[in-house]
């Protein structure tokens, strides 16, 4: 999870390109999550892509809602607070589905972009916040399941990984 938002994220919401490019954007919200397959960066039953973050997360058949607390992500070496990881089921109606979305955000940092962007400049031009972006990973959770566990959750991007210097030791934009 913490290279998902060290090497994915930070380098996508600071406009730096990341290699290899390999997780879509994605409005997701027009679509149902049965509907993300050949959409979205796919492993088995679990789909990754960009979208943009939003507080309205509707689909034309139901809605994703917010389920526990936020939970803070941590670099292992310096405990600095590099993301946060937002759970979330889908709902048709009032029921709820067996439909989960881990949604990985960035820590607010309106005040550092709004530092970079009006550094040495005194237009009052608005520039897109390209620090809304969020990963999400969508998944349909199974009753035999076994709990989640995060050490399988980025199989699909192994390999991609494996090629990475330690992230740990990247400078956060």
């Amino acid at each position: 999870m913490l290279k998902l938002v060290v090497h994915f994220l930070h380098r996508k919401a600071s406009l730096l390109p990341c290699h290899p490019d390999v997780i879509p954007d994605l409005d997701l919200y027009p679509y149902d999550p049965w509907d993300l397959p050949g959409k979205a960066l796919q492993e088995g039953r679990q789909w990754y892509f960009y979208s943009r973050k939003t507080q309205e997360r509707v689909t034309s058949n139901g809605y994703w809602g917010s389920v526990g607390i936020d939970e803070p992500i941590f670099t292992s070496s310096t405990h600095k607070k590099v993301g946060i990881k937002k759970y979330l089921t889908f709902y048709l109606g009032d029921s709820q589905t067996n439909w989960v979305m881990q949604e990985y955000s960035l820590p607010d940092s309106s005040s550092r972009s709004s530092k970079r962007s009006n550094r040495g400049s005194t237009s009052s031009t608005h520039k897109p916040d390209y620090s809304k972006w969020v990963i999400c990973r969508v998944y349909e959770q199974n009753c035999s399941d076994e709990e989640d566990d995060d050490g399988a959750e980025l199989s699909c991007l192994d390999e991609v990984f494996l090629s990475l210097d330690d992230l740990d030791e990247v400078s956060l934009p």
